[in-house]
């Protein structure tokens, strides 16, 4: 994913949640209702959200050095994570607790129209933002669907951006019918009802968020696809006689690291085999560009079902 359609859609998102945030404490503070104090909490830890993953994808720029000799790729997963628990911890609770406290004394609303105005002002604005994230989104769907996209997406940004937005969408309908039925009935309880339910969905997403960004911070290697076109490429030509084992590691979302023990023939001289590395290099750069880091170890192949002479192995350790 390039960065700067990731920055598009977490800019989008963080100034429409600006000013919503803004427009829902206004509406809150004439009305009383509870569940515009719980999306206007909801949009502004969603404007900081947005704010710590700009963060993380500037830190995630800085060149490699000796305390990080791979760069800081997984700083984007980190802050990411951070948004999870933020969408947890101010989000989702706080509306669980005001939603307890308004049921447990509820009140009719003043000024009802206020917060009706603004729910629909904001499920335009929040749709424009869901909008941008989709069509940001396509290009690195790559026939995935859309709950795939979510789940193996390498760059953190855009499937953390889908979610809230979509969560902003769903709460916000929330909030409509439990303020639009409070307006009706003239029973707060509603009110106090689409407050849980904007928590427990603010809750929910932090959850699927935090689970999908927590196995990227752990470490995750390349797709089926990507590990079956890298041992194509290792494979396309004769330097190879097979791949002993591989191992892959997205050292950040653009950044794949790649080591292979290869079989060579016994017969190649070390230039030869230095060559051939080089190679079979490119050739898997050509296939995956985003292994960037490549090591690769030849060995001489030796069936373990074969007898062979008792030797002792020279193994040459590979250049990248």
């Amino acid at each position: 994913m390039s960065a700067s359609g990731g920055t598009k859609a977490i800019v989008a998102a963080f100034a429409a949640n600006l000013g919503i945030a803004v427009t829902k404490f206004i509406a809150w503070a004439f009305s009383g209702s509870s569940s515009m104090l719980a999306e206007g909490v909801h949009s502004l830890a969603d404007s900081g959200n947005q704010l710590l993953l700009l963060l993380g994808g500037r830190r995630a720029k800085k060149k490699a050095d000796s305390e990080h000799p791979f760069g800081y790729g997984r700083e984007r997963y980190v802050y990411a994570f951070v948004v999870s628990i933020v969408l947890f911890s101010v989000g989702g609770v706080f509306s669980v607790y005001e939603g307890i406290e308004k049921l447990t004394h509820p009140h009719p609303l003043e000024n009802w129209w206020i917060p009706i105005l603004v729910l629909l002002i904001a499920i335009g604005l929040e749709s424009f933002s869901l909008r941008t994230a989709v069509r940001e989104s396509r290009p690195h769907k790559h026939g995935m669907s859309w709950p795939q996209f979510i789940r193996r997406a390498k760059a953190p940004e855009l499937p953390v951006v889908l979610l809230e937005d979509v969560a902003a969408l769903t709460g916000l309908v929330f909030a409509f019918f439990g303020v639009g039925l409070t307006a009706l009935t003239h029973n707060g309880v509603f009110d106090a009802i689409g407050t849980l339910l904007i928590g427990a969905l603010l809750i929910s997403v932090a959850v699927v968020l935090g689970i999908e960004t927590k196995s990227l911070l752990v470490g995750e290697g390349a797709s089926d696809a990507d590990v079956a076109a890298i041992e194509q490429a290792i494979l396309a030509g004769n330097e190879v006689e097979r791949i002993i084992h591989m191992k892959t590691l997205y050292l950040g979302p653009d950044e794949l690291l790649v080591g292979a023990k290869l079989a060579v023939s016994g017969e190649y001289r070390l230039a030869e085999v230095a060559a051939s590395i080089d190679v079979v290099e490119r050739r898997i750069r050509d296939a995956v560009p985003a292994a960037r880091v490549i090591y690769i170890e030849p060995d001489v192949w030796i069936d373990p079902n074969e007898k062979h002479p008792a030797t002792d192995a020279i193994v040459i350790k590979g250049l990248e």
